[in-house]
């Protein structure tokens, strides 16, 4: 598989700086379709959890916390900043003491809820056929 990989990098025209050119319909967004650009958004480890727990509204941070125990504070706050960056979130700071941060989907981030709402569905079903295997 690599000296596949290798051979057809090594046989694609090549752009002024060396690197392979891309070719196709989706070239000069740096994609090569359009999954790519959405996994770009939310292929992060816990992007598309903490998308679907804002799908009914705002959550502060130790809530979301919870709701994604098997993240660390550190990957749950770069999670959250990539989301905000590319738009899909909103940060709310309140000027409190304590300070109190709420996150909420942007319109485009609700976009995503058909979406996910179905891999949910998909999860379940999925978990169903795992049971019904292992029984």
């Amino acid at each position: 598989m690599q000296q596949t990989v290798t051979k057809t990098l090594h046989l694609m025209k090549k752009s002024t700086d060396g690197t392979p050119e891309r070719r196709g319909k989706y070239s000069k967004t740096g994609y090569n379709s359009p999954i790519d650009a959405a996994l770009d958004i939310i292929g992060g480890k816990y992007k598309v959890s903490i998308l679907y727990n804002l799908r009914n509204g705002a959550l502060r941070f130790g809530h979301l916390r919870r709701l994604v125990p098997k993240a660390t504070q550190r990957m749950l706050t770069n999670q959250l900043r990539e989301l905000e960056s590319d738009g899909m979130i909103h940060r709310e700071v309140y000027r409190e003491v304590p300070p109190r941060v709420e996150y909420s989907l942007t319109s485009e981030g609700k976009t995503l809820n058909p979406i996910l709402v179905s891999l949910c569905n998909w999860g379940k079903l999925r978990l169903g056929i795992r049971a019904s295997n292992e029984a």
